[in-house]
């Protein structure tokens, strides 16, 4: 789906500017512990299925949403894997708009639907194999997450804050 009105509307207030997007992703796994990859359409990278979460949207509901829309896939949400951001999670489009997400990270399996890009936002879905991943053009942030999630089970993740008070 292409850029939600909520979004439009602050881009026509703000034109190009940086903007903090809170977003949900999925990392779907198969059968074979493969995990499911888009390769994003405005971009070009292979990446995560997911999406902005809108006002008043549930990050939950936004994550089997997003991943609905953009590979054909009805999941259900197993866990949280965890939340992710930071510098390299900035982005610039090949519009000039500057986004940078915080990112919801849920684990999830396939219960219905029929695996299809959407033709938009993603140009093509494929399965990966672990060692797959590390030759992939990808944005980033997607190795470390990925990398967390293949080493599930275990507490959701989450960078350790660098930030402290300067008088403490």
């Amino acid at each position: 789906m292409p850029m939600s009105e909520y979004i439009r509307g602050l881009r026509a207030r703000i034109g190009h500017e940086m903007l903090l997007l809170p977003t949900s992703t999925v990392l779907t796994f198969d059968e074979h512990e493969r995990v499911l990859l888009v390769r994003h359409g405005d971009v070009r990278l292979w990446t995560t299925p997911g999406g902005a979460i809108e006002p008043g949207e549930r990050p939950s509901d936004a994550a089997v949403r997003e991943m609905w829309e953009e590979t054909g896939l009805h999941v259900h949400l197993v866990r949280l894997l965890g939340i992710y951001g930071g510098p390299e999670f900035n982005t610039t489009y090949s519009n000039g708009d500057l986004v940078t997400f915080t990112m919801v990270v849920f684990e999830g399996r396939p219960i219905g639907g029929n695996l299809r890009p959407d033709g938009e936002e993603t140009l093509e879905l494929r399965w990966f194999e672990r060692g797959e991943i590390a030759s992939l053009p990808t944005p980033e942030w997607v190795p470390q997450v990925l990398e967390d999630a293949f080493e599930r089970p275990g507490p959701p993740r989450f960078a350790p804050p660098t930030w402290a008070p300067s008088s403490v």
